[in-house]
């Protein structure tokens, strides 16, 4: 089971709704498959239906890990009118086979919902969350 921060979780709603209807995206980062850290990122797409992480976020950030010596632990997204669930965009775009993948959705905007998947040479497995302190 993943533990993922009220404060991140947080954040990621956060973000989600001030983009919306776009999707937003970020980066999280840490070491030991501890998150110290949520990168908000823009999205070059601008699209209520994909997200595209902007490169310029994307080499700002992993600059930063690698001076901090961090790894990429997970890649957010939201989906502003469909499930939390890996659509076959985000499958086709999930380069990073290590990275957790987490898809906040704003389906019901009163009522988000994240949830967490590996996505792994196009397959798709959740994991179990926990969201706590």
């Amino acid at each position: 089971m993943f533990k993922l921060e009220k404060r991140f979780a947080t954040e990621i709603i956060d973000h989600a709704r001030a983009e919306a209807p776009n999707e937003c995206c970020g980066l999280l980062a840490g070491e030991n498959g501890t998150i110290l850290q949520l990168y908000r990122c823009d999205s070059a797409e601008k699209s209520a239906y994909r997200y595209y992480l902007d490169p310029k976020d994307q080499l700002r950030v992993m600059r930063e890990l690698d001076e901090k010596g961090w790894e990429l632990l997970g890649i957010y997204h939201s989906h502003t009118h469909t499930e939390a669930y890996p659509s076959k965009t985000d499958v086709e775009l999930a380069f990073y086979p290590d990275a957790l993948y987490f898809i906040v959705s704003l389906e019901k905007p009163s009522e988000p919902v994240i949830r967490v998947f590996r996505i792994n040479d196009g397959n798709i497995t959740e994991e179990d969350v926990m969201i706590g302190q």
